[in-house]
């Protein structure tokens, strides 16, 4: 996915585009394929977490694999 054009500084590049990882559009329209609910982006950015059920879709190449039996469930 292509970064922000508005994050040319140095310092700022690696961490604008491990952001851009996932739009923020993307995750705006994104829900659990189970129950529906919204999904957040977890901490280390590996996934994302539906909050509701709490199952954990894994992200994998910059893309989000939702798919229910992909999914772990957390806590």
């Amino acid at each position: 996915m292509i970064a922000d054009l508005r994050c040319l500084t140095a310092p700022d590049l690696l961490n604008c585009v491990t952001k851009m990882a996932i739009s923020k559009d993307l995750l705006e329209i994104l829900v659990c394929p189970l129950c529906k609910a919204p999904v957040e982006l977890i901490e280390n950015e590996n996934g994302l977490k539906c909050v509701q059920c709490k199952r954990v879709y894994p992200i994998r190449d910059d893309i989000p694999v939702m798919l229910i039996d992909e999914a772990r469930i957390e806590e």
